[in-house]
């Protein structure tokens, strides 16, 4: 009989490393790219500031709840000792945890705006709906999750009205490097997903099909980095993007010679690599 709540299960179910990675984000956004509000106050002695920050950080920890929840037989093949749901954690435990987590990000975010409380609903309910039905459809699941993670960095530019353009350009590299790893990672997972019917990229087209996909994804990437870069026309934008090119044409390599699961299970992790790397560089500007 599992436990009904554990803190060890609690702490693991929800994801910290990836929760201080989208914290960590919406930060260097709001601190090195808007930088004050529009009254001028500096953006790290807004409340509100953390106040979105604390609420996306809840959603997304309910969110991985849910996924795990719906996931917990395609999980036993795939990653058996990472099971939560049924031996850590009782499923009416993590369905009960999911629904308030929902509830008080949602509220948070409307103590902030209405606007932002809105953002967060249609988050929290893409999030399930994701676990519940996208996931297993062809690349759709991929899109929407990658769509939230670049919303997550979009939203602190939208809330406070300040730098869009390049709160934007982070947004984009944000969606394009998870769309990539959202892929990486179903082809790892593929033997599991395809057991219980899943229909991912990789069981529909074929692993060596996915991976021109990805390919793809990646051309449209560096296209609209460039595009979004050269209107902005920032001189040390530039710089970083150019050098950070060769960490990205080197992750891409990788992909083309990855073979086996442990290959793209080391480039999941090489994916958050670029994507910290790329968080860091606001620092520059």
């Amino acid at each position: 009989m599992p436990k009904s709540f554990s803190i060890w299960s609690l702490l693991k179910i929800s994801r910290p490393v990836n929760l201080v990675i989208v914290a960590f984000a919406q930060l260097m956004t709001a601190h090195f790219l808007v930088g004050t509000t529009r009254q001028g106050l500096p953006i790290l002695q807004d409340i509100n500031l953390y106040l979105i920050i604390l609420s996306t950080v809840i959603l997304a920890a309910a969110g991985y709840m849910i996924n795990d929840y719906y996931d917990v037989k395609i999980d036993y093949i795939n990653k058996p000792e990472e099971v939560i749901v049924g031996k850590g954690m009782r499923r009416r435990m993590v369905i009960f945890l999911h629904s308030l987590l929902n509830f008080t990000g949602i509220g948070i975010a409307l103590i902030v705006s209405p606007r932002i409380a809105l953002i967060n609903f249609v988050a929290s309910f893409l999030l399930w709906l994701y676990s519940n039905s996208l996931k297993r459809l062809p690349f759709i699941g991929n899109f929407t999750v990658a769509l939230l993670t670049g919303t997550s960095i979009w939203m602190i530019g939208y809330y406070y009205q300040q730098s869009e353009l390049l709160v934007l350009t982070y947004a984009i590299f944000a969606f394009f490097i998870n769309l990539i790893r959202e892929i990486i990672k179903d082809i790892e997972d593929r033997q599991g997903d395809r057991k219980h019917g899943c229909r991912t990229l990789p069981i529909v087209l074929g692993f060596r099909n996915t991976k021109k996909v990805i390919f793809l994804i990646a051309f449209g990437f560096v296209c609209a980095i460039l595009i979004v870069t050269f209107k902005i026309n920032n001189l040390q934008l530039f710089y970083y993007f150019g050098g950070m090119s060769f960490l990205f044409f080197y992750f891409m390599y990788k992909i083309y010679v990855a073979d086996r699961k442990a290959h793209f299970t080391q480039l999941s992790i090489l994916s958050k690599i670029l994507m910290l790397t790329g968080i860091l560089s606001m620092g520059f500007l």
